[in-house]
């Protein structure tokens, strides 16, 4: 009998090519359980699809979504009409012209899609997932600014910085790494440090392969490590630019 596999998948953004080519590369089947850390849209000119293909996915086996910075924008966008000029910047114009030219735009499951999603999500054996990072000493569930699961990136320059003989009974090891056994995040591509693969600092894994730009998408199954990905996606969309 096939062991239940759980895979986490690094930022989209409106690459629904490369996602679904992971689907095939990784022989990804109903008994697996999927762990999004979010960025769905803002990218790529496929964002209302992409949302539309996990809502419909997540019909059919387990899947956890976390929110990312662009799914907060996008969310409000569709909720409230709300638009702000970083957002169109960073990708939002083209997630608006998706979901006008798909007619997504009317579609309830897509605002209750970006209701939903978790800021974060702690699985069995003390596996912390969310897109980005957090602060607190204390651990996730005791940050005090929720935008830093969104937005922060120290967690993952904390990692990056230590020296890498550290041992976790260490009186210098950061006391918010000490709190998970792992911890998986997106948000800021790998691509940034010349590796188009995940990346693992201390603790911390990062999963976001720079998918948005010159890079690909990445699942990794967070047991064995085993990991797969897309050809780079803007060959797979080569009249855009993606973010780049």
């Amino acid at each position: 009998m096939k062991q239940k596999r759980t895979l986490v998948f690094g930022d989209i953004h409106g690459g629904l090519r490369a996602l679904q080519q992971l689907f095939e590369r990784a022989k990804i089947t109903i008994d697996d359980r999927l762990i999004f850390l979010g960025d769905y849209v803002d990218g790529w000119n496929e964002s209302a699809e992409t949302v539309q293909f996990l809502i419909k996915t997540a019909e059919n086996q387990e899947c956890i979504f976390i929110r990312g910075n662009h799914d907060l924008w996008c969310g409000r966008w569709l909720e409230l009409g709300a638009s702000n000029p970083v957002w169109e910047e960073h990708g939002g114009k083209s997630t608006k012209e998706s979901y006008l030219k798909t007619g997504y735009i009317i579609n309830e499951n897509h605002k209750v899609f970006f209701q939903n999603l978790k800021n974060y999500y702690i699985h069995e054996n003390s596996k912390l997932f969310l897109h980005a990072g957090f602060t607190s000493i204390h651990g996730v569930e005791k940050e005090q600014n929720e935008s830093d699961y969104y937005f922060d990136r120290t967690l993952w320059e904390t990692a990056v910085a230590m020296d890498k003989h550290l041992k976790k009974t260490s009186e210098l090891y950061p006391k918010r790494l000490k709190h998970y056994n792992e911890i998986y995040i997106g948000h800021t591509p790998t691509i940034n440090y010349g590796i188009d693969t995940p990346m693992n600092k201390a603790n911390v894994w990062n999963i976001d392969t720079g998918a948005a730009f010159m890079g690909k998408l990445t699942c990794l199954d967070i047991e064995t490590k085993e990991f797969w990905q897309s050809d780079v996606v803007q060959t797979l969309y080569p009249n855009e630019k993606g973010r780049n």
